[in-house]
């Protein structure tokens, strides 16, 4: 596959540029670039990929769930948010967004190349991986805060407006929540996602 690029970025990533296997690479104009990108303002380089094939590896890491998160950003950015907090399997139900879709590779900033995102039946995933610890997001749970770190387990994340299904909350071992302070009605599905795993990986 073809890695690509526009001549400005070529021309001043040099010392990188000569590090690359300049039979893939394939230099273009700003012109087409604005043809190829669904972006107003797009970056000005692109790399072409094959989807890799996804499968459930087993973990010995916290694994993150998400039940039905249906918006491409929320996927996007929570996938960029595993990626920082060194996550490497994310499992979605079905009914969850595409993590190839435009939107999500773009708001994962490179992280969906690094992060395995597999589709299955997440109460089927959870019965097979019974002794886990499964820490489900809802508002009545534990502040999370007030929780050990954790090596392992499986967090779970809830569809943006309903939460998580009756059937996978039937399966948690404990319900973790972020403390409200100010007058805000919910958080974001992302930036829940971002502040539950920095307190549940913390310094471990």
């Amino acid at each position: 596959q073809t890695s690509t690029y526009i001549i400005n970025w070529y021309n001043s990533q040099s010392p990188i540029a000569g590090h690359l296997d300049q039979s893939v690479i394939t230099v273009i104009k700003s012109s087409e670039l604005n043809r190829i990108s669904f972006l107003t303002t797009p970056n000005e380089v692109l790399g072409v990929f094959r989807k890799p094939q996804s499968r459930i590896q087993k973990s010995s890491r916290l694994v993150l769930m998400l039940d039905s998160i249906q918006d491409p950003g929320n996927l996007g950015t929570i996938i960029r948010c595993a990626d920082w907090f060194g996550i490497t399997q994310i499992i979605c139900s079905p009914g969850s967004a595409d993590n190839f879709s435009p939107k999500v590779v773009q708001s994962s900033m490179t992280s969906v190349v690094r992060v395995e995102v597999t589709y299955t039946d997440l109460v089927e995933y959870l019965h097979r991986h019974a002794g886990a610890g499964v820490y489900a997001a809802a508002l009545d749970g534990k502040q999370v805060h007030n929780l050990a770190p954790v090596q392992s387990g499986i967090l779970v994340i809830g569809n943006e407006s309903k939460g998580i299904s009756a059937e996978v909350m039937a399966l948690a071992t404990e319900r973790v929540t972020i403390p409200k302070i100010g007058e805000a009605e919910s958080l974001n599905a992302a930036v829940a996602t971002g502040i539950l795993l920095s307190h549940l990986i913390g310094t471990t």
